[in-house]
Order: C-alpha cells, then sequence, then structure tokens
C-alpha cells in the first residue's frame, strides 16, 4: 500500500473518532488534511469530497452540501489536468482555484509519496 494511501486511511480514521466523540471542529480538519494528501490521487480526491459532502449533509451544513457538490464535479478536471490547487482543504469556505501552504508533516508524505 502507498504512503498516501496510508496516510489519507489514518485521516479518515482519526476523522470518525472525532465525528464519533462529536468533535466536529476536529473531524473536519482531519477531513481537511485528508483532502489535502488525497489530492493528487483521482479515486482519492473524489472520495475525499464524497466523505466531505455526505458529513456535510449529515451535519445540515447546506453551503458546505453545495460547495463539495462543485467539488466532485472539478476534482477530475483538477486532477487529470494536473492542475490542483496544491494544499487547498477542500472546503466550501475557501475558493476551490487557490493554492495553500502544505502542513510540514503532509508536506513530507506527499513528497515521499511522488518518490
Amino acid at each position: 500500500m502507498s504512503i498516501i494511501r496510508t496516510a489519507y486511511r489514518k485521516e479518515l480514521a482519526a476523522y470518525r473518532v472525532a465525528r464519533a466523540n462529536g468533535d466536529h471542529v476536529s473531524a473536519w480538519q482531519r477531513l481537511e488534511r485528508g483532502h489535502i494528501i488525497a489530492q493528487g490521487s483521482l479515486p482519492l480526491h473524489l472520495h475525499s469530497h464524497g466523505v466531505m459532502l455526505a458529513f456535510a449533509v449529515s451535519r445540515r451544513e447546506w453551503a458546505e452540501v453545495a460547495g463539495q457538490v462543485l467539488r466532485l464535479f472539478l476534482a477530475p478536471l483538477g486532477t487529470l489536468t494536473g492542475r490542483t490547487p496544491m494544499g487547498n482543504t477542500g472546503r466550501s469556505d475557501v475558493s476551490a482555484f487557490a493554492s495553500m501552504p502544505i502542513p510540514a508533516d503532509i508536506a513530507q508524505i506527499v513528497n515521499a509519496g511522488r518518490d
């Protein structure tokens, strides 16, 4: 299993724990971290937005739902053309086209996954 897939699964596991504990702020943070890790892989990138969409629906966060639907359509284009804005958290409160700083621990994972 690749380092990217392993790291992504760890973030999703941490998301599930936070969600089960009712810590929705941490749950979103883990989904954002997972999204950053997943950006270079179309299947993982789509999955990350699908999980974000499902979480937003469960929380009745309708603006986030709309943002995730849009991102599910944009993700394939960005990933396949190599124009994904790296570091973007994938949330609807940031532009879908804005690159963002990548946390150092995630940058190490992403760089190791490229090797």
